[in-house]
């Protein structure tokens, strides 16, 4: 009689020899950029939702330009945690305070465009309602996003664009 761990060896022994073959994707998922774009656009999501959930509660005392900053500082950390491990399928302590610290930078330049479309609304409309700020800084978050986007996949992640 034979003893029932002999087959179970041989398949562990056949998966184990299989070429590490990589996943085929079909269409435009075969490109790394638009997996990428797709994750980034679910981490955009919650990191807006939640910036503005916290510009909204900050602005009433804080005003517009301090508002936005405070959100946005709040959000980077955030928004550079889940590009790094979502987005760009980058994990483990290796070089993640240095990435933070780019993820400041790039944070920065969404400042600068978001604090810059608030300073455009309150010079036209120094009576802006925080609804209208609200769109201002959606608006040109957009625009962010795509600087953002760039950013991190040609400069921070660059190690990881073909995930």
């Amino acid at each position: 009689m034979e003893p029932p761990a002999v087959p179970a060896l041989e398949t562990r022994q056949t998966s184990l020899s299989r070429p590490n073959t990589r996943k085929r994707r079909k269409g435009v998922l075969r490109y790394p950029v638009v997996r990428q774009l797709i994750r980034f656009t679910g981490v955009g999501i919650i990191c807006t939702v939640t910036s503005l959930a916290l510009y909204a509660l900050f602005r009433p005392w804080m005003g517009p330009q301090p508002a936005n900053a405070a959100a946005l500082i709040i959000t980077s950390l955030m928004n550079t945690a889940l590009n790094r491990r979502l987005t760009f399928k980058i994990s483990g302590n290796r070089k993640r305070a240095r990435d933070h610290l780019n993820g400041l930078i790039v944070i920065a330049v969404a400042l600068v465009i978001t604090g810059g479309s608030l300073g455009v609304l309150h010079a036209f409309r120094p009576e802006a309602t925080l609804e209208e700020d609200l769109w201002t800084t959606t608006l040109s978050g957009f625009v962010a996003t795509a600087v953002r986007f760039t950013m991190l996949r040609h400069w921070i992640f660059r190690r990881a664009r073909h995930v």
